[in-house]
């Protein structure tokens, strides 16, 4: 049980950094790039946010849930 905890949290860690890091080439690519591509680069940190928000909420729900039947 140990070692799925750290496993755990060890990919949550890894969904946070790696939504940093798009977050960050996006904007960056945003800024070196035309007017027309810079809608496609807002698209595209908002999708990682909504990916974001949507994992935490699992990880979330996955803790309470083992808290409860656990």
């Amino acid at each position: 049980m140990h070692i799925l905890k750290e496993l755990s949290n060890a990919f949550v860690w890894l969904i946070r950094i790696g939504t940093a890091t798009r977050i960050s080439y996006c904007y960056v690519k945003m800024i070196n790039n035309d007017a027309e591509e810079a809608g496609v680069y807002k698209k595209r940190i908002r999708n990682v946010l909504v990916f974001y928000v949507l994992a935490e909420s699992i990880w979330q729900l996955k803790d309470i849930a083992m808290y409860y039947f656990g």
